[in-house]
């Protein structure tokens, strides 16, 4: 057995650690790319502007992120790859995108003048670096990630956490800036960047991550690869027209009436129709689980409904407290796991016939332990 596989047994019973642990140099290369761009934002707007900035900006954050991780309810992702992704959108694409539109803006400035140059950083450079950025991050995901990210709702779910990173460092500049500017500046500007459209950066994001879901979805077909590149270019497109309604005043209400929210809810309407896709995925693969004596019929159903596993597990919670709590959910996950990995081998996303059959096994294993036990019911 290889030390991939070791690890994966090891951690299958430690779902909060079930992810790849972030090499040490990655590591210190975020950590110096968040030094450096908060300490780059400190610098331009002075210690009070940003300390006050980075207070409001980090604030609501942990709502964001809570209702991002309320999309993704039938097989979560592991949370520190959450957080390397959240982190990655917060550090290393924050640092690119300060860099290149700083030096864009300078030399374009020089040549055209300012105005010219601000103009030009916000439609072309600023959007087309930032998605990239943050793009890239989704594309390391959805490459080492073959058991996690299986779909569209994954793909949004890493989009949004890269993209929450990204605004709010990004929000620590604009807050600050409106606070030294004065309490009505301040105020404007928190209404319209973490009010009116904190989903901006993670919608932008999305569009690449929903083309990344496709080609899982859709493995084996050749034509699916064109999806991320048309997510990418759509990214790109809805970031320039952002940037656009917001250097010029009395566009911005009209582009996020006409434009912004029917796109994010139109996003919303694909996780819905996603999400009936994984509970399709869902009974397809755990019905001969019935006939095998492993689950009942009653239990099925309740594992291929979402309000049906948040009603068992308050009957959980009601009957046995914390742990039996647990204990309902480590088998909502374990039951995901393995209908989305026999799923995968079906569509040809497999580790080889041994590595599979030993996943299988010991997924199963898992199930009826949790039974047996009477640790769950």
């Amino acid at each position: 057995m290889s030390t991939g596989e070791h690890r994966f047994f090891d951690l299958l019973y430690h779902p909060h650690e079930l992810a790849a642990q972030p090499h040490p140099m990655l590591t210190r290369g975020a950590l110096v790319c968040g030094v450096l761009s908060l300490g780059l934002i400190a610098g331009d707007l002075g210690l009070k502007a940003f300390g006050l900035g980075f207070l409001v900006a980090i604030v609501p954050v942990p709502v964001y992120v809570i209702l991002v991780l309320w999309l993704d309810r039938f097989e979560p992702e592991p949370p520190l790859t959450l957080v390397q992704t959240f982190a990655w959108g917060a550090t290393v694409a924050v640092f690119v995108a300060l860099m290149v539109n700083m030096l864009s803006t300078d030399i374009l400035s020089a040549m055209a003048g300012p105005r010219a140059g601000e103009l030009f950083a916000g439609l072309v450079t600023a959007p087309v670096v930032e998605e990239m950025a943050k793009g890239f991050a989704l594309f390391v995901l959805f490459r080492e990630l073959k058991d996690e990210f299986d779909g569209v709702v994954d793909g949004v779910v890493y989009a949004a956490m890269v993209g929450l990173g990204f605004a709010m460092i990004e929000n620590v500049q604009y807050y600050g800036q409106a606070i030294a500017e004065g309490h009505d500046s301040s105020m404007t500007t928190f209404f319209l960047r973490g009010m009116l459209s904190p989903f901006a950066h993670p919608l932008f994001t999305s569009m690449f991550g929903i083309g990344l879901g496709l080609v899982r979805e859709r493995h084996g077909e050749a034509r699916s690869w064109a999806a991320p590149f048309l997510g990418l270019t759509v990214a790109i497109a809805l970031h320039s027209l952002w940037n656009l309604a917001a250097s010029f005043e009395g566009w911005f209400f009209a582009l996020y009436l006409l434009v912004m929210l029917p796109a994010f809810i139109g996003v919303l309407a694909l996780i819905y129709v996603s999400l009936h896709r994984e509970s399709r995925v869902l009974r397809e693969h755990l019905s001969p689980l019935v006939g095998d004596g492993v689950l009942s019929d009653s239990e099925l159903e309740c594992l291929c409904a979402v309000r049906s596993r948040m009603n068992a597990s308050m009957e959980a919670y009601r009957r046995g407290g914390v742990e039996r709590w647990k204990a309902r959910r480590e088998l909502h996950r374990v039951a995901s796991e393995l209908a989305f990995h026999r799923w995968r081998v079906l569509r040809g996303l497999s580790h080889g016939p041994e590595a599979d059959a030993r996943r299988e096994a010991e997924y199963l294993r898992r199930l009826c332990e949790l039974y047996e036990h009477g640790r769950v019911g």
